[in-house]
């Protein structure tokens, strides 16, 4: 509703001006005469007021909300990509139910308006109408002509024209808004008569010039005919814009003109663009500020590049072929067409190394900028490099030996507990991590496995350590494992201290120890060597304490000491995953103190330390130098072995471990393609390989590590292992739908299926295999493998049959009589001539006979008649009986 003044509001809801003033006062409005306007929120604002005054609840307007909502279908494209897309268009409109009384106010309000509206406009037809009567009579009255007689009457005929005209009384505001309008209307009237007048003259000159044109062209032609020279034959250049039109005239020898010119009037003959005389006359009748910013917004808005764009193109130590495209802003395709003609075989997905990339770019025409492939780890190294006050640290010793010498036990003597009762089949399968307090201090200690199959944890256990104690059983000796220990404390650069074990049974032989160590450059102290050989039995505990005084003298000797009051820096121990707790590392930490809420760091696994936990299963808020933890909060299990190290900020540490996850996957397409292209013609002609797949799945890294390690040695060139998948943790129904994809056995090792997994891999005949000893998963992997071999083929000779004579027989032929000197002749057995002791002839029998009788064999001594299909026997010839046998083969 239109805004109405207080005077008119007041005569609407029948109150005196006054009043309703002071009532708008009081509610707050800022109204003080009755010509002041009033809105419809004010409005309301003086309603919701007086209702209050008069003890009524002022309630919110209600209100109703409808919604309406239509659903179209629009499709795209066409053929196999056509596609259907519902497109749904929602309307909401609120409707507000409005006081009867505002209603019935405002109703009366737009009454009021409407009457003083066309109140207003009847007066101002009515004056509008006078005026032009007044202008009609006085035109008239100029037009009559004056003469000197009429001159006495003029008064009398200007007092009847006045009583005549009706008089008008017009308020000043109608009188200043009609002469506003009437000047308004005679400027546009100007303007208009300007622009037709401008137009007429540009059209007179276009007109002039064309005839101007003509009338040159057509005296030129007189001209050339009357010289006997043929008229020149017009060529039509058809002109887009005035700078194209300069060109063109500054070419056919005339100066360029300033203004826009008409083009001249063609010949006879000549044909003429009509169009573009339509442009230029529309551009002539355009005003000069409109032309030239259409000149401006026709400049094309795009050139085209006039050199090839050299870029640097950076190359890091392996790059794929799409990204190397990408690089170099050109589409894959065309660049596998270019390393097809240089005689490179190549697919998108394919890694190439920093030479060949190398070439391609030089080849491509760009430049290269060599990248190195530590960039990374270097700006990490700088940026977690800290320098702190060195104090002395605990000494970490592992302790290493054959299998079943004995570490086990006597590092639960020391620790006063009972782990080798824990282990499967007695055997340690994990590297544990201790901290040990002892009467001379603490000592970190590190249990590795002695089997063969862990040959990768001794050596990790070797590089992270300060002192190897050699564990060598008395009654056994040096074993394999003892001389793979002894090698990797020594490619380690770590002191040894021999204990001999065992040494309370009757069997022990210290000396022979001795002796057999000297032998692998271990050589005692008493001896003149620099090993230490201490005697001990875990059984009774005789030498345990000659052997801790051993460890603290050869710390001593180290000097160990090591940084705290900076970032922590390690090695992880061993990692596995908890169903409910996530990724687990057991990490021990070499120098500064590992915090809770510190960003870590490890491998290709990072994340924040969200709890640690001590050997003892205590948890810890932090963990100084030799001192080994349990961390939760990785985001995977890392590799055993790896470095950790606490960054400053998640982000470098998820652009470090993305960085090495890219590089393992790189290197590993890279040994893939090697390995096709090696053996790509080595396989053609031979029999496909059989293979094993298996999907495994450990309790933790470092076992899995060793089973995978021993299943690679595992096979010949006729069968072999191959592991589809690979994991820590329990058995998911992921892993039994992968073996079901790849017809491949789930094996177990120390890990168990849900009742979920165990059910669907019994609905989809999915075999499980559980082992607790990794001695037994080999055997069985290695008798699998022995199963799908091809049996190996025998040949063992049965009888032998000397050739006496030979007859001719009407029915059978040829026919050789024989005697039998070594075993037994078979007639459906396969047999060879040998003449000479040379074989010249291999087939079968096509008959026995024993005197007149048909017989199936015939023993050693006895004679009888061979007969030999298509060979022609001789006397002096031996016939070979021989069997085939198959025979199962062994890896």
């Amino acid at each position: 509703m239109a805004e109405v003044t207080v005077s008119e509001l007041a005569e609407s809801v029948g109150a005196p001006v006054e009043r309703l003033l002071k009532q708008m006062q009081e509610a707050g409005l800022k109204h003080k005469k009755a010509d002041d306007s009033v809105s419809d929120d004010e409005k309301q604002t003086l309603l919701r007021f007086l209702k209050s005054s008069h003890g009524e609840e002022v309630a919110e307007p209600r209100k109703i909300t409808l919604k309406r909502k239509t659903t179209t279908t629009l499709k795209t494209g066409s053929g196999a990509s056509r596609k259907v897309v519902n497109v749904e268009v929602r309307k909401k409109r609120t409707y507000v139910k409005r006081d009867p009384a505002e209603v019935a106010a405002a109703e009366a309000a737009a009454a009021a308006e409407a009457a003083a509206k066309a109140e207003a406009e009847a007066a101002a037809a009515q004056a509008k109408s006078e005026a032009e009567a007044a202008a009609k009579a006085e035109a008239e009255a100029k037009k009559q002509v004056v003469t000197p007689a009429d001159e006495p009457e003029a008064p009398a005929a200007q007092e009847a024209a006045a009583t005549k005209a009706p008089t008008t009384r017009v308020d000043d505001m109608e009188d200043r808004r009609l002469a506003a309008l009437d000047a308004r209307r005679k400027q546009e009237e100007e303007e208009r008569l300007k622009a037709e007048e401008a137009k007429r003259a540009a059209e007179e000159e276009l007109r002039q010039q064309r005839a101007d044109a003509e009338a040159k062209a057509k005296k030129e032609e007189e001209t050339k005919g009357k010289h006997g020279i043929a008229p020149k034959k017009t060529r039509h250049v058809e002109v887009d814009d005035a700078e194209d039109k300069a060109k063109h005239t500054k070419k056919a020898g005339h100066r360029a003109s300033k203004k826009v010119v008409a083009p001249a009037a063609p010949k006879k003959g000549a044909r003429i663009d009509l169009a573009r005389l339509d442009e230029l006359e529309d551009e002539l009748a355009t005003p000069r500020r409109a032309r030239g910013s259409l000149k401006l917004n026709n400049k094309h808005g795009f050139k085209k590049p006039t050199a090839k764009k050299v870029l640097e193109v950076e190359l890091p130590p392996l790059i794929t072929v799409s990204d190397l495209a990408s690089r170099m802003n050109i589409k894959v395709n065309e660049l596998i067409k270019r390393m097809m003609k240089m005689g490179v075989m190549v697919t998108l997905n394919d890694s190439l190394d920093q030479e060949t990339s190398q070439l391609i770019v030089e080849e491509m025409g760009h430049a290269y900028k060599l990248k190195s492939d530590n960039e990374l780890e270097e700006a990490l190294e700088l940026s977690i490099a800290h320098d702190g006050e060195m104090i002395s640290r605990a000494p970490v010793v592992t302790v290493m030996g054959h299998v079943d010498h004995g570490k086990t036990s006597l590092l639960d003597h020391i620790r006063k507990a009972k782990v080798a009762d824990g282990e499967a089949g007695g055997i340690t399968q994990h590297i544990g991590a201790y901290r040990v307090k002892t009467s001379l201090g603490e000592i970190t200690f590190l249990d590795t496995p002695g089997h063969a199959a862990f040959t990768a944890m001794r050596a990790r256990g070797a590089q992270a350590t300060d002192v190897v104690i050699l564990v060598v059983a008395a009654d056994d000796g040096v074993m394999p494992q003892t001389i793979e220990a002894i090698q990797h404390s020594k490619a380690a650069g770590v002191p040894i201290v021999v204990a001999i074990n065992k040494c309370d049974k009757e069997a022990a032989d210290p000396d022979r120890v001795k002796n057999e160590l000297v032998q692998h450059e271990v050589i005692p102290e008493d001896w003149g060597g620099d090993t230490q050989f201490i005697e001990v039995s875990a059984h009774t505990g005789t030498g345990i304490d000659a052997l801790l005084e051993a460890i603290s003298l050869q710390a001593e000797i180290l000097e160990l000491q090591a940084p705290v009051d900076v970032p922590a820096k390690g090695v992880v121990v061993e990692s596995r995953v908890d169903k409910g707790r996530g990724a687990i590392a057991t990490v021990l930490v070499q120098q500064g103190t590992l915090k809770r809420g510190d960003m870590l760091l490890a491998g290709q696994a990072y994340g924040r330390v969200r709890a640690m936990v001590n050997e003892h299963g205590a948890t810890v808020k932090e963990a100084g130098p030799s001192t080994p933890v349990e961390i939760l909060g990785l985001n995977n299990a890392p590799g055993a072995g790896e470095d950790f190290a606490v960054v400053p900020d998640e982000r470098k540490a998820r652009e470090v471990a993305e960085h090495r996850e890219e590089k393992e996957r790189s290197e590993k397409l890279m040994r893939q393609q090697a390995a096709k292209l090696e053996n790509m013609f080595a396989n053609m002609g031979s029999e496909e390989k059989k293979v094993l797949s298996v999907v495994v799945k450990a309790d933790v890294r470092g076992s899995l590590e060793a089973i995978l390690s021993s299943m690679a040695d595992i096979g010949n060139e006729e069968v072999e292992v191959n592991v589809v998948s690979s994991g820590v943790g329990g058995i998911t129904e992921s892993d039994v739908n992968l073996a079901l994809a790849t017809g491949a056995i789930v094996l177990g090792f120390n890990v168990r299926a849900d009742a979920s997994t165990r059910r669907l891999a019994e609905a989809e005949s999915v075999e499980i295999r559980y082992y607790s000893i990794i001695y037994q998963l080999l055997d069985e992997i290695r008798s699998a493998l022995a199963g799908m071999l091809s049996p190996e083929r025998v040949e063992e000779i049965v009888g032998i049959a000397d050739v006496r004579e030979v007859f001719r027989s009407p029915k059978f032929g040829q026919v050789a009589g024989c005697m039998v000197t070594e075993g037994t002749v078979y007639r459906n057995k396969p047999i060879r001539v040998l003449r000479d002791n040379v074989v010249i002839y291999e087939g079968e029998l096509e008959s026995l006979r024993r005197f007149k009788d048909d017989v199936k064999d015939v023993r050693n001594g006895m004679e009888c008649g061979i007969g030999v299909k298509n060979y022609d026997v001789k006397v002096g010839d031996q016939i070979e009986v021989f069997d085939v046998k198959e025979v199962a083969r062994e890896l």
